[in-house]
């Protein structure tokens, strides 16, 4: 390599820690595809995911304007030199694609590529991508006995079969990611739906009684059949709540893109106009926390905020998000009626604080529920500080 093995193997070092950094797939094959190409000094780069019908079902360039990318079209297919390094599994490494038997031509818009070094990207016996470099930048990495050479070396094809080994573990890893977010995604709702189902029917159940008692009434008992349609409309009122509620839930929270404090200030933004009490929000020395840790506390705060603005008659809601030691803490107090958490536990009555602590226990926090009754509510959620 033109620069020594020192600062080459401080460029590999830098490809690999970029590609570890990050778990979405999409950021996954471009950290690639960029790593790769500033690795081998190449003019273009590009990593395509092959689909199961001939096609691509992601192809990440690098080196090529969006301008230049909208003009060349489609996408290419599984066919010739990318056939190869797909199908056969094997590296090629051209003088010039564009005399090679298996070379089918590009689109007019397509920028004119000679030497070319392909490999396929594996995990063991699956092919998960073809990586692909084109137009040596440096003249002087051809070999003087063989002028008409390709300009991508063998010391260039060895770097790319270590950088294609470890872009396996990272697209692979960042696949797993992107599944066990889904199935966490399809778990959340299940707990969702059967939530809803529980609480609008009987919600409609009741209602459907109120409903059957005003008509019985309307002839004999004016009155009372008034009441009881007030009845009917309150009980739809809530009913119309639950699924709101419901509905807000299912939103993405915005945590991948904002993070968790700027997704509560907010969230608490929100309630505040929509509500009465005054809901305030702060945080102190908090950054960003593991997904999970994050997504958990969310959920947390959802349910104190739910339960504190729709059953206690709260005049005030904190919610405050801190570093205390080795901890975070989110913290969620209201000045409403209060509780008893022995009563509510004997009841059979949980407010969520069931669900609370499981999310907490689950990223190995803890929850503390503080309350009693006319002295308001605290709901403290703890988990481990990075």
């Amino acid at each position: 390599m033109t620069n020594g093995p020192r600062s080459g193997l401080t460029a590999v070092s830098t490809a690999l820690l970029a590609m570890s950094r990050h778990l979405e797939v999409r950021d996954v094959l471009k950290t690639i595809v960029v790593s790769a190409r500033e690795l081998l000094d190449a003019e273009y780069a590009a990593l395509g995911v092959p689909d199961d019908h001939g096609g691509f079902a992601q192809f990440v360039v690098d080196g090529i304007s969006d301008e230049e990318w909208k003009a060349i079209g489609p996408l290419p297919r599984q066919h010739g030199i990318l056939a190869a390094m797909l199908q056969e599994a094997t590296t090629q490494r051209l003088a010039d694609v564009r005399e090679d038997p298996r070379f089918e031509g590009w689109p007019d818009a397509h920028p004119e590529m000679s030497d070319f070094l392909g490999m396929p990207v594996a995990d063991g016996d699956e092919i998960l991508g073809a990586l692909f470099l084109a137009n040596k930048r440096t003249a002087a990495q051809r070999t003087p006995s063989e002028p008409g050479g390709c300009g991508f070396t063998a010391e260039d094809e060895e770097l790319l079969g270590v950088l294609a080994q470890h872009a396996a573990i990272a697209l692979t890893n960042a696949r797993l990611y992107e599944r066990s977010r889904e199935l966490t995604i399809a778990g959340e709702r299940a707990r969702l739906a059967h939530e809803l189902h529980d609480a609008v029917a009987q919600k409609l159940f009741s209602l459907r009684l109120t409903a059957q008692a005003a008509t019985a009434l309307v002839d004999r008992d004016p009155a009372r059949a008034k009441g009881e349609l007030q009845q009917v409309a309150q009980l739809a009122a809530e009913a119309a709540d639950e699924l709101r509620a419901a509905v807000v839930e299912l939103r993405p929270a915005g945590l991948d893109e904002d993070g968790l404090v700027a997704t509560l200030r907010t969230q608490v933004k929100v309630l505040d106009r929509a509500h009465a009490a005054h809901v305030t929000f702060a945080s102190n020395g908090v950054r960003a926390l593991p997904a999970a840790q994050e997504e958990a506390m969310l959920r947390v705060a959802q349910e104190a905020l739910h339960n504190a603005l729709r059953h206690s008659g709260a005049e005030r809601v904190e919610v405050v998000v801190s570093r205390v030691g080795p901890v975070v803490v989110l913290r969620v107090t209201d000045d409403g009626q209060g509780f008893d958490p022995s009563t509510v536990r004997r009841a059979g009555r949980h407010l969520g604080l069931v669900s609370m602590r499981d999310r907490a226990s689950g990223v190995g926090g803890r929850l503390t529920v503080t309350s009693e009754p006319g002295k308001g509510t605290t709901i403290d959620m703890e988990v481990p500080g990075v």
